[in-house]
């Protein structure tokens, strides 16, 4: 691994201060966006710099297997999130090792995510993953379908909707990027009026787009390659 602690420190605090600058540009305050450092396809050590460093609470994965393998070899405290996409035959590996799932899609994820968490005696929070730019290539719910799978989500006992999630289209064109983080937070706006239930998550934004996603209301951007450096 190539990668310092040093290194990573500098990178921390370059992200930190491109989320301080886009915070202010947006009339915001830094403290509501959390920094979530995604360590997929990054060896072990990455999560011990995250530890080391301090001021994190969470860790983003990709697959069940990689935490799976990962999570043992790590101390700490730090919470860890599913934000990769998740299959039904999954969900019980995944409610065991994650204290979060932000990339529920579907119905059936729904249920087989509330079975497991029942099972295992816990409340899992999960985020409802939405394709909000109506990209064919990413996962998540159609917008359109978002109302009746939160309607579900909140009669299932052991599961607490927290938020949403997405990710932008790939574009040369930071405008995409910023429709869909719009999209997102009017859709949240809608359903929390719809619903009555408080969606306070909006994970929206990486590396290369998180001052559009700032600017439109993200609470949470999940950073790898800024961090880390190109995936392993």
């Amino acid at each position: 691994m190539s990668l310092t602690f040093s290194a990573f420190s500098e990178h921390v605090a370059e992200v930190r201060a491109r989320i301080a600058e886009a915070c202010a540009r947006a009339g915001r305050n830094s403290a509501e966006v959390q920094l979530l450092p995604v360590t997929k396809t990054q060896p072990a050590e990455v999560v011990h710099f995250v530890v080391q460093h301090g001021g994190f609470t969470a860790v983003g994965e990709n697959r069940v297997q990689e935490a799976e393998e990962k999570r043992p070899l790590v101390g700490g405290a730090l919470r860890w999130e599913l934000i990769g996409h998740l299959q039904s035959n999954k969900a019980r590996q995944a409610a065991a090792l994650f204290e979060r799932i932000q990339s529920v899609d579907r119905a059936k994820v729904l249920v087989a995510l509330d079975r497991a968490a029942g099972e295992q005696g816990r409340r899992l929070a999960v985020l409802l993953q939405i394709n909000a730019g109506q990209d064919p290539a990413k996962f998540g719910a159609e917008p359109e379908d978002a109302p009746a799978l939160l309607e579900q989500a909140l009669q299932l006992p052991h599961l607490v909707v927290e938020g949403l999630m997405t990710i932008a289209p790939l574009s040369d064109d930071p405008a995409v990027a910023q429709r869909t983080f719009a999209r997102l937070r009017e859709l949240r706006d809608a359903l929390e009026r719809r619903c009555g239930h408080s969606l306070p998550e909006l994970s929206m934004g990486m590396s290369g787009d998180l001052d559009a996603a700032i600017a439109e209301g993200s609470t949470l951007v999940r950073v790898g390659s800024a961090l880390f450096g190109a995936r392993g």
